[in-house]
């Protein structure tokens, strides 16, 4: 089992960036793709950014591409996404999730462990 623990949301004017963190432990987290979804208040969780297990291939929802960079560093066992050009739409809460395989996965149900979750808001 892997525990993913997600930090770095917050309060940011529109144009502006963050950077969100998601630190994981237990069983080999370097092995298995990583990805990052949000929810935002009625809304149905939406995928945003995947990576595969080394890294070398990288997946964005047409929404956030061009804004946002996923990123991973496996000696630190930390996913990353940086977020900017922030719009009030990408307001919602971001998951980090680890995947069933070391493969790029975009779908929920092909996550086996997820984060609690970080709050983005972007004010206008």
């Amino acid at each position: 089992q892997v525990q993913l623990v997600e930090s770095g949301g917050g309060s940011v004017q529109a144009g502006g960036s963050l950077r969100l963190s998601c630190a994981a432990s237990g069983r080999t987290p370097n092995t298995y793709g990583m990805g990052w979804f949000r929810q935002a208040p009625g809304k149905e969780r939406e995928f945003v950014a995947a990576i595969n297990f080394i890294g070398s291939s990288l997946e964005y929802a047409d929404s956030v591409k061009g804004r946002f960079t996923i990123s991973r560093d496996n000696r630190k066992n930390t996913l990353y996404l940086r977020l900017d050009s922030l719009k009030p739409e990408d307001t919602a809460v971001y998951y980090c999730a680890a995947a069933r395989s070391a493969a790029i996965a975009t779908t929920p149900a092909e996550f086996r462990s997820w984060g609690q979750g970080t709050q983005v808001t972007v004010y206008s």
